[in-house]
């Protein structure tokens, strides 16, 4: 089984914490589109006729996408790849761009997920990440969205600045309150060439606190967890069933294309990207040629990133598998290197699967670049 990640480079206008690729120019949609069915055409053989279990637009803001845009898209890669019956078929959208009228459209259609990217329920933090949407928008697009989908996912930012423990609770139990089956949640973050980074540093915005987020991110565990979520991964809470297929493959390890400007791919030995330049992405579509990079990945980077992955989800890493597929010196050094972290309660060694604990799980990317295998090859 693999899956298909489709990069759609537009946004109406630019989070000031974001730093994805995208334009806020819609002057070369319809190219892109063009160009993006012509790129999955180009690369039906790239997956070696692995069934397709999952289809992702991502952006950017596939939202601005008209239905029949969409459409076009999955034409072509039911066109060109064998698609498993009843795909999980995700479309992140925008609250203002989820009015009762899309959603109701949308139900009709093949998409058969939503990641809505509420980010607040707060008016004031919305205006200060430069959100196109306000919070009633986002209220009513949820009440919308349940009565045509099972599945919905919601997107919460924690860690903002100001926000106290009261007011993030209050973002969840309104999140909570809605019946959505799948949380993702993020700590937020500066991102260098970011007009919050320059809000920052120019002291307009305070910094976010480490501190704060941890104390949010627990209070967030906590809560979703007395309410029936699985903390599947560092991100993400799913009711049982309702885990992204899509995103679990990533942590899995299985394959992936990805299609559009700056999309990455993975075939189990290399990882490709796409250039994210949307003006010479479609130029080099149009000449028939594919504008990415490519390469192959060493043992050592491997088993890094299944350190890094693993470590992020309930299923953890197993040492017995560090053994069989990188060799027992990558085991040896996997289990001395995390033997401090088990001691200070961190990591829990389980049969011979190492997973985060509630007190590492915040710190978990941290400790799996201090597990990394550097320069062994």
């Amino acid at each position: 089984m693999a899956g298909i990640y489709i990069h759609i480079p537009f946004c109406k206008q630019a989070c000031h914490y974001c730093d994805f690729h995208f334009s806020t120019s819609m002057k070369k949609k319809d190219e892109m589109v063009l160009a993006i069915s012509k790129e999955i055409a180009m690369r039906k053989d790239e997956l070696y006729n692995e069934p397709i279990q999952t289809i992702y637009f991502g952006g950017g803001t596939p939202s601005v996408l008209t239905n029949a845009e969409i459409a076009y898209i999955l034409d072509a890669v039911y066109n060109n790849f064998t698609v498993i019956p009843n795909p999980e078929i995700t479309l992140e959208a925008n609250p203002d761009d989820l009015s009762a009228e899309r959603i109701e459209q949308l139900a009709n259609t093949q998409i058969n997920r939503l990641s809505i990217g509420v980010q607040s329920f707060f008016e004031d933090d919305l205006t200060m990440m430069n959100r196109a949407h306000n919070a009633a928008e986002a209220e009513d697009c949820i009440a919308a969205a349940v009565k045509h989908f099972e599945n919905i996912s919601i997107d919460l930012i924690y860690g903002i600045p100001g926000m106290s423990n009261d007011r993030w609770l209050q973002n969840v139990e309104k999140a909570l309150a809605f019946g959505v089956p799948h949380i993702s949640s993020y700590a937020l973050t500066v991102e260098t060439k970011t007009a919050l980074h320059k809000f920052v540093q120019s002291g307009a915005v305070a910094a976010p606190s480490d501190e704060v987020a941890q104390e949010h991110f627990h209070l967030l565990v906590d809560r979703l967890e007395a309410n029936g979520f699985v903390h599947y991964e560092l991100s993400n809470f799913g009711r049982e069933g309702f885990f992204s297929k899509n995103n679990t493959a990533y942590w899995l390890g299985r394959k992936y294309l990805g299609i559009g400007p700056s999309a990455h791919s993975y075939n189990g030995v290399s990882r490709s990207w796409n250039i994210n330049n949307n003006a010479l992405y479609l130029k080099g579509i149009d000449a028939g040629e594919l504008p990415s990079e490519k390469e192959k990945l060493t043992t050592a980077d491997r088993y890094n990133e299944y350190v890094m992955t693993g470590l992020r989800t309930i299923w953890g890493v197993s040492v017995a598998r560090v053994a069989q597929e990188f060799g027992h010196t990558y085991a040896d050094h996997l289990l001395n290197e995390s033997e401090k972290y088990i001691t200070h309660g961190h990591l829990a060694l389980t049969d011979s699967v190492l997973t985060a604990t509630r007190h590492g799980k915040f710190l978990v990317d941290g400790i799996a670049s201090d597990l990394f295998f550097i320069n062994l090859d």
